[in-house]
């Protein structure tokens, strides 16, 4: 299924019934255009993307351990996907999903997507940050257009109007990350997937953290910059800059930049 394109359907977790329907059908219709759908096993549009796609292919990229059921209402959406699909967790089993933990998913999805589409999200979601994610590794950003009335459509259209791609169906989708492939998709393109596979070692990410946290500031440094600065691969360098995140030493910025996070 990794080998296949994958675009991302995310959004709120409270959507509307629309929405939800909305999502469903996208997926279903992306599925049988043969893409494989990808979303983060939230309640709401996450959950109407993974069963929209299930005849077809979907990737469920979770929050916590694999052995973790969140939210638990989806439980058999979970079990579904288990047999029929495909799930992926980055924390060890047993680790219950954390605040902390979510953004790491994000990245997952965006990762794996050729695009990301988002059909509701507030003003300040989760799902921004997925789309963010995919807007930096040079993926497409595309977003549903919403009522300004309806808060739920606040995010895709700030989306929009900061120059993501307006789609209101799959033709719409398809056409737009068509335009963005440059290459054919294969196994190579899931880079999270792969990651595992490398030789560095827990001291070198160690190592590396302690180069970024003596090299950063307050000014926000391309990443780019800070791996040439660290002179180690860049899978290191990556893999220093999420613990340090996650340990609240590290904040990243639009345009693919990170600053050190000092404590007062």
């Amino acid at each position: 299924m990794l080998h296949k394109p994958m675009i991302a359907l995310v959004g709120a977790r409270n959507a509307s019934i629309n929405a939800i329907r909305h999502a469903e059908t996208l997926a279903r219709e992306l599925g049988e255009a043969g893409y494989v759908i990808v979303s983060g096993m939230a309640r709401g549009i996450d959950a109407a993307a993974h069963r929209g796609a299930m005849a077809t292919g979907t990737v469920g990229v979770i929050a916590g351990g694999i052995d973790i059921i969140y939210p638990p209402e989806n439980r058999a959406l979970f079990q579904q996907i288990v047999d029929e699909g495909l799930l992926l967790a980055e924390m060890r089993p047993g680790t219950a999903p954390t605040p902390r933990h979510f953004p790491t998913r994000n990245r997952i999805i965006a990762s794996l997507a050729l695009g990301v589409v988002v059909i509701e999200t507030a003003a300040k979601s989760g799902s921004l940050i997925t789309a963010r994610e995919a807007g930096e590794r040079g993926s497409e950003v595309m977003a549903i257009p919403g009522s300004p009335l309806d808060p739920r459509s606040n995010g895709c259209n700030q989306l929009i109007r900061d120059g993501a791609t307006l789609v209101q169906n799959a033709a719409d989708i398809i056409e737009a990350v068509g335009q963005n492939r440059t290459v054919e998709v294969s196994p190579k393109k899931t880079i999270w997937v792969e990651m595992p596979q490398t030789t560095f070692s827990d001291e070198d990410i160690l190592k590396c953290r302690e180069i970024i946290i003596s090299g950063l500031g307050g000014e926000p440094v391309d990443v780019d910059d800070l791996i040439a600065w660290c002179d180690q691969p860049s899978a290191v360098v990556w893999a220093a800059i999420l613990k340090l995140e996650l340990a609240g030493q590290l904040t990243r910025h639009y345009g693919n930049r990170v600053s050190r996070q000092f404590e007062f």
